[in-house]
């Protein structure tokens, strides 16, 4: 079997020591792919001994998740073979996702998540754990990266990162006491939001990204150049993976903009004897805040692993990048950072809208009803909302008012220090408030932001974090200068929102209800 020398990089942040991993790492995730359509779970040993050919063969990283099928599992059976020949075979580095569905985040639960972790992969402690919360609103998210952080004081978790988190948010997360070492996001010549905001933050805090989606599901190799857009009876039958990243093509600008790149992107594959596929790839590995790829792998089915190695035999000249780049100037950047389209519009997955999932997610506040139901109000938790008798926010008829709202979790500040942080912060306080009235985001009709003058210099930082939380609804919005503010926050943000009358029912319900 031949051996591929991988490039390697390292993850880790402060003065722990560094995990170091290949360049090109094995996703996982085509197990729970395979185990749907068999309508059973892989044989354990079969895809084990799968695995231990990629190591042998020098592909030593491997990404998996607590939802990816037996992933796990098979990795557990994996580490028991390898240790077992007791010829010093290397061993490899695991990462795991914990994906937990938003809820109370004690110490107990996150605790319970990451021992199931280590129990199915048979391990002491986790390389890499990566965090995934579905709803920022649900501000348990906060809770869980505190419990994280100490777990990795306890050392069950070596290194810490984060799957589909924001800018925004990785932000605040990072400055909650978890050592955040990487970000997993998209990155692909189709979808380029990480290289904005995203990577200017983890260069200057040392968070690598490890990028999935760098083929587009297929649409970025040889097999898609030239070829006519598919036709709706053939994009029925197209995997989800292809589902999906079809929905990105159509963001960019359509079929003629994805021509233009693969014209490209063979272009530079002619000139350095690779594949179109190897070229997207190596786009994505020279961009300046990435770790590595992650590149899919059928366990026992097939393997590319000689082509993939081939990212490492060349690299891109300045005439390269200005090939690549002229064609993605007839690219447009989708809308939004990384991981958005798991959470807002224009929800760029499989499945299409996740409006229905999302509206089924626990909300974090519960409003209270007074006045004999004539108005209800919400309660953050914080002692001064009882001291000072006020809510956190009030709803009568459809008009929502919250009250100014700053970036502290039960009487504890978040950011400190960073207006930006707690800007973020704030509106998902603010949001989760509204959500809990029954109204939504797209419901918010008028900001107020108060930053104290000592920090107004920094006011740019926070006016983007609303823009970006609110760019598709564009309320109203006044930012003003004071002198101070009480207590150690930098930014205070109140908010209005007018709660949408719901549709009115088709016809033929109402006159059912009727009968």
């Amino acid at each position: 079997m031949p051996v591929h020398h991988l490039d390697t990089c390292e993850l880790g942040v402060g003065d722990a020591p560094k995990l170091r991993i290949a360049r090109v790492v094995t996703g996982l995730w085509q197990v729970a792919d395979m185990e749907r359509q068999a309508g059973r779970a892989l044989d354990a040993d079969t895809a084990a001994d799968a695995m231990v050919e990629y190591v042998d063969a020098g592909f030593h990283s491997f990404d998996m998740a607590d939802h990816y099928g037996t992933s796990e599992l098979i990795t557990k059976r994996c580490l028991e073979k390898l240790r077992a020949r007791g010829d010093g075979a290397k061993v490899p580095e695991v990462f795991t996702k914990w994906c937990p569905q938003p809820g109370a985040m004690t110490a107990e639960a996150v605790r319970a998540g990451v021992q199931a972790r280590l129990d199915r992969l048979g391990v002491a402690a986790v390389d890499l754990l990566q965090f995934h919360w579905w709803q920022y609103e649900h501000l348990a998210y906060v809770d869980a990266a505190r419990e994280l952080g100490k777990l990795q004081q306890e050392g069950l978790v070596r290194h810490l990162g984060l799957t589909n988190f924001d800018t925004d948010h990785l932000r605040v997360v990072n400055a909650s006491g978890a050592k955040v070492c990487s970000n997993q996001v998209c990155f692909s010549l189709l979808d380029r939001r990480a290289a904005g905001a995203m990577t200017e933050y983890c260069l200057q805090h040392g968070v690598k990204l490890l990028c999935y989606g760098t083929l587009g599901g297929g649409f970025l190799s040889e097999k898609w150049l030239g070829a006519p857009e598919p036709t709706p009876a053939e994009r029925d039958a197209f995997t989800w993976s292809q589902a999906k990243y079809y929905r990105f093509v159509e963001g960019i600008g359509g079929w003629a903009v994805l021509q233009g790149i693969l014209e490209a992107a063979a272009g530079v594959a002619k000139k350095h004897n690779v594949s179109v596929s190897n070229v997207a790839t190596r786009w994505v590995l020279e961009q300046p805040a990435v770790a590595a790829v992650l590149v899919g792998a059928r366990l026992g089915e097939s393997e590319h692993r000689a082509d993939n190695a081939k990212v490492f035999s060349f690299a891109f000249d300045a005439d390269d990048h200005a090939a690549i780049g002229a064609a993605l100037q007839a690219a447009k950047t989708l809308p939004g950072d990384c991981g958005d389209e798991y959470r807002r519009p224009p929800f760029l997955t499989a499945s299409g809208d996740l409006t229905h999932h999302l509206t089924q997610l626990p909300q974090y506040y519960t409003a209270t009803p007074t006045r004999g139901g004539r108005r209800s109000l919400v309660d953050s938790g914080t002692s001064w909302e009882i001291k000072a008798g006020f809510a956190r926010a009030t709803r009568q008829g459809d008009v929502i008012h919250v009250s100014g709202t700053t970036a502290t979790h039960g009487d504890d500040p978040v950011c400190e220090g960073d207006p930006h942080g707690q800007a973020v912060f704030a509106l998902d306080k603010i949001v989760a408030s509204v959500a809990a009235l029954g109204g939504t985001r797209e419901d918010i009709i008028r900001t107020r932001i108060y930053m104290t003058g000592d920090t107004l210099a920094q006011w740019e930082g926070v006016a983007e974090a609303h823009g970006r939380y609110l760019w598709d609804v564009r309320p109203a919005n006044t930012l003003i200068g004071v002198h101070s503010l009480v207590g150690p926050y930098d930014v205070e943000i109140e908010a209005e929102a007018l709660v949408a009358p719901q549709p009115a029912p088709p016809a033929e319900d109402a006159a059912t209800r009727q009968q």
